[in-house]
């Protein structure tokens, strides 16, 4: 887990890049220009910042810039554009930057490019800052010996009466919560029970996996923009399953 500064004026980007890291388990926190990132650098070192180059107020080569100039580029920078050129991109690198990603950023390029930033950054000792990691779920706890097995009920929202459930698997007697099986009316129409049952099978990996998007779209068998595009459709809100686990 690792804290990351991401700054850029646009709230879309932010919320996107805050939504994806904080599912990979980091504790992110965002400024929309360069002041803001100048106060919150002046607080505390993060462990790796991604820098817009575009900004209103100062672009983030010239940030880059002052925080060498200051003795403050302690940690991995990874610039990010749009619109930049090579020549851009080239002297961000010389005055210190990591990396540079081209918007739209590719996910798995994104993850890559963090995993090597935070890499690079764990060879440098960094002072306590103000940022907090985000706490980890508790286990699910399964109790072995009772006689009746421990099943958590899944509801859907927006379909009356509670249609979907979780049981134990039939033949296995004392099933552990995860080998569940979901029973669904059959009255309902069949896009209603089809979105029931799919809302009520990620709300189980969800909350089996922590509210890891990473791990539940393994699971799936979804890419990740699949996922939410998914999820946000039913209505499943995967930062409130999380707290469940």
């Amino acid at each position: 887990m690792a804290n990351i500064l991401v700054v850029d004026d646009e709230m879309g980007i932010r919320e996107l890049l805050s939504e994806i890291l904080g599912d990979e388990g980091h504790a992110v926190t965002a400024a929309e220009n360069a002041q803001q990132a100048r106060e919150l650098r002046a607080q505390g070192a993060p462990d790796l910042v991604l820098l817009d180059i575009w900004m209103p107020d100062t672009d983030g080569v010239t940030l880059l810039k002052e925080w060498q100039r200051d003795g403050l580029l302690t940690m991995p920078v990874i610039m990010m554009s749009g619109h930049a050129t090579i020549d851009t991109a080239v002297e961000a690198t010389r005055i210190g930057a990591l990396n540079f990603l081209e918007k739209p950023i590719a996910l798995q390029k994104l993850l890559k490019a963090v995993q090597q930033g935070l890499s690079r950054g764990q060879e440098v000792v960094r002072p306590v800052s103000m940022y907090h990691p985000r706490p980890v779920p508790a286990p699910v706890q399964v109790d072995e010996h009772a006689s009746t097995p421990v099943a958590q009920t899944y509801t859907s929202s927006g379909v009356s009466g509670g249609i979907v459930s979780a049981a134990p698997a039939p033949g296995a007697p004392g099933a552990a919560s995860d080998s569940l099986l979901f029973g669904l009316s059959f009255d309902l129409p069949l896009r209603e029970a089809r979105d029931a049952f799919e809302r009520a099978y990620f709300e189980h990996h969800l909350i089996r996996e922590g509210g890891s998007m990473t791990r539940v779209a393994e699971k799936t068998g979804l890419e990740r923009t699949h996922l939410y595009r998914k999820l946000k459709q039913l209505g499943v809100e995967p930062s409130k399953l999380s707290k469940k686990g």
